[in-house]
């Protein structure tokens, strides 16, 4: 990932918002890209191609990155932990340069949250989201909605404060604050953390059951976060074995 993606994001942050971060990677994208060279016809065409889906991929990113920001500072502390996460996901995309760039753009996050105060930051936060639930699938904010529960689970805990940041990014993203409690339970072994993947109680009747399996399966399918990039759609593979496993431990309990 070439500097001027995260260059562009951060002045696109300063300069408009949060999301004015997506314009500006956006722009900083397209930037890299004439400087790496695409000066043939084909290269030309190559890039008109891929374009809307780098694009996507690359809003997905950024909006991880803002998001993040407000979740790992939630309880007022940066855990060495969680911020390892994030550089993890970039470096396995991009390499150890853009885990770098990642990095001082996260910490740049938190001055401005800082400069803004806690108050006008969470605001800008919740326009974000809604420009995000305008702008991406249901999907891919489920996704998006599972790396920020990954992050907040990075130093083994989640904290009251920190849980209650993840259902309000949530419900501003136009998502019931209920899939946070879902994701959260999806590495349990009880029979209890199941049900909780499931989003349904122990007294649902079978029928309840299935149509709630079904719904699952069609939003958190890996095919339709495909798109994202590998590492995106490996997290959506993992996620959707870990549901499957919970609806294989209700369907034997039940004898279905």
């Amino acid at each position: 990932m070439g500097l001027g993606k995260w260059i562009g994001g951060y002045l696109g942050w300063s300069a408009l918002g949060p999301m004015g971060g997506l314009i500006g990677f956006l722009v900083g994208a397209a930037v890299d890209a004439a400087v790496g060279g695409l000066n043939s016809q084909e290269g030309q065409s190559r890039l008109v191609d891929d374009q809307n889906l780098e694009g996507q991929r690359n809003s997905f990113l950024m909006s991880m990155l803002v998001l993040a920001a407000y979740i790992i500072k939630a309880d007022g502390k940066v855990m060495h932990s969680e911020m390892e996460f994030v550089r993890n996901v970039l470096r396995q995309n991009f390499g150890e340069e853009a885990a770098r760039q990642g990095d001082q753009f996260l910490r740049r996050l938190f001055d401005e949250q800082k400069r803004m105060g806690a108050q006008i930051f969470r605001q800008r936060i919740q326009e974000s989201c809604a420009q995000i639930a305008l702008n991406v699938d249901y999907s891919a904010r489920l996704q998006l909605l599972n790396f920020l529960v990954m992050i907040g689970q990075a130093d083994g805990q989640v904290p009251p404060v920190e849980l209650q940041a993840l259902k309000d990014v949530a419900l501003w993203m136009q998502m019931s604050p209920n899939e946070v409690d879902s994701m959260l339970h999806l590495q349990g072994d009880s029979l209890e953390d199941a049900y909780q993947v499931m989003g349904v109680s122990p007294d649902a009747t079978d029928e309840e059951l299935k149509k709630a399996y079904r719904k699952l399966a069609l939003e958190h399918h890996p095919d339709r976060v495909a798109k994202l990039g590998d590492d995106v759609r490996k997290a959506a593979e993992k996620k959707f074995q870990e549901i499957n496993a919970a609806k294989d431990k209700i369907w034997k309990a039940r004898g279905l």
